[in-house]
């Protein structure tokens, strides 16, 4: 995604606001790198680096939380997120030949996203529906029972 550059400024500029008025306070930064995906649709570097210098938190622990917690992407997301089950359940059932052909009709690996911004493709340990396994997710959709031949025509409704 190409941001106008007056955009990313002002998006910048209420980073610094928001720095401000956490300045001191190590313990904001959940809610910080919060407000900043919800700004920038992600948590871009500079902008950790930002954040950790305006909190006095070190770069590796803002790294080591925006990696933690599943809610927080390093990196743009798509038009549709597709998230793949690896949970055991899944994972006995095939979800690992799943995500391979998915991988290869997407051109991606998992945590990326197309060229073209239309998918972002991830894994997940569980999608709560252990006994329709393999399960993946496009967006809110769910998509059960898999079987790999299936994923062409899966990814060509949301294309």
């Amino acid at each position: 995604m190409v941001m106008a550059t007056e955009n990313r400024e002002e998006m910048l500029k209420q980073v610094d606001d928001l720095i401000e008025q956490h300045k001191g306070q190590p313990s904001a930064l959940i809610q910080v790198l919060h407000r900043v995906q919800l700004l920038f649709g992600y948590l871009p570097a500079d902008v950790q680096i930002k954040v950790a210098n305006g909190l006095a938190v070190p770069l590796a622990e803002v790294h080591g939380v925006a990696t933690f917690y599943a809610f927080f992407s390093l990196y743009p997301k798509g038009d549709h997120t597709i998230s793949i089950c690896k949970g055991t359940a899944c994972y006995v059932r095939g979800s690992s030949r799943v995500l391979e052909r998915l991988e290869k009709e997407l051109q991606i690996k998992a945590g990326q996203t197309t060229p073209d911004n239309k998918f972002s493709l991830q894994v997940v340990r569980c999608l709560g529906a252990c006994g329709l396994g393999p399960v993946l997710t496009v967006d809110e959709n769910v998509h059960a029972r898999l079987k790999t031949d299936k994923i062409p025509e899966i990814i060509k409704k949301y294309a």
